[in-house]
């Protein structure tokens, strides 16, 4: 029970964002609605919204019907990108995560290799470990579908990624999933339609999240998940479910350093000649060699090349 100090300041865990509105899980027991007081917006990054799901934070006016949120303590890590359509703002999905699940699937929809780089390199950039999840594999039935799941999983196992494979729909992979988030506060993420919410009712029996079908004009996902939620694990730990996203843009990245976020081509870099080679066609390109040498996949290194058109439009092909 709270008390009627209309000043009061305690700490909590913001475990729901719903636009300007943010549910905050006090350490008290209390579960309050919060508002950011505004000079939140005026710290840091420049942010669509200056409060993330896996916040600690300091709430003011904690038994007013509408609290304050006067204070955010240090992230030791996020998981952000650039904001749609706001090409100077970004979006933080989630903050202080173990581990981040990237949800992909490789048909209905399909998951680009591009999205899979991209956030992959993000959650290296930001110090998160994360775990590429390929769901629906009940619908990759025929050869062909199975030689591309394999292709797929080697690859990204061979650059260093745990891969889990899985479908609610035939029960596999879940008890894998499971224990890979056991104890953990993890974010769940991906495009729309590959699943996630599917994937958050198995592992939480009690979420009861709605779920979508396919457009059939497009091939792609409805968004069911309209804000960011935090759900508690049966087995211990948190999962942050976050919206579908359908582009992945990459926020303050240093073209120097844009390498060091792909393993494989950070460890081949090591061998180039230039110390600040940016792997573009420079002689001596030890990267560039292990490409020929079919070392390094094409995919990955276009995504390479992606990322560092980013940081700077003129760096990709430069030497070309």
């Amino acid at each position: 029970m709270g008390n009627n100090n209309r000043n009061e300041t305690i700490e909590g865990l913001v475990t729901c964002n719903n636009g300007n509105r943010y549910q905050v899980l006090l350490d008290d027991g209390r579960t309050v609605t919060a508002a950011a007081k505004g000079n939140l917006r005026l710290r840091g990054v420049r942010t669509t919204s200056p409060v993330a799901v896996g916040d600690r934070v300091t709430v003011t006016d904690a038994d007013a019907s509408v609290a304050f949120i006067s204070a955010i303590s240090p992230r030791r890590n996020y998981i952000i990108r650039r904001a749609s359509n706001l090409s100077k703002e970004s979006h933080i999905l989630a903050s202080n995560v173990d581990c981040v699940l990237l949800v992909a699937t490789l048909t209905q929809p399909v998951t680009s290799t591009t999205f899979i780089d991209r956030f992959l390199a993000t959650a290296e950039a930001y110090g998160v470990p994360a775990i590429l999840v390929i769901n629906k594999s009940d619908l990759l039935c025929e050869a062909e579908d199975q030689e591309l799941l394999e292709a797929v999983c080697h690859l990204y196992r061979t650059v260093g990624y745990q891969v889990i494979v899985t479908s609610v729909k035939a029960g596999s992979g879940l008890d894998e999933l499971r224990e890979a988030v056991k104890g953990k506060i993890v974010l769940l993420s991906g495009n729309s339609g590959v699943g996630k919410s599917s994937l958050i009712n198995a592992l939480v029996p009690d979420a009861e999240l709605r779920t979508a079908v396919i457009s059939d004009a497009h091939r792609t996902g409805m968004h069911t998940t309209t804000f960011s939620r935090m759900y508690d694990l049966p087995d211990g730990g948190r999962l942050i479910d976050t919206p579908g996203v359908k582009g992945f843009g990459t926020i303050d990245f240093d073209r120097h350093e844009v390498a060091h976020f792909f393993p494989e081509i950070f460890a081949a870099s090591a061998r180039c000649r230039f110390g600040d080679c940016t792997h573009t066609g420079e002689p001596g390109c030890a990267v560039m060699a292990d490409i020929e040498a079919q070392l390094i996949a094409p995919s990955r290194y276009a995504s390479y090349l992606s990322v560092l058109s980013d940081t700077d439009p003129a760096s990709a092909g430069k030497y070309r």
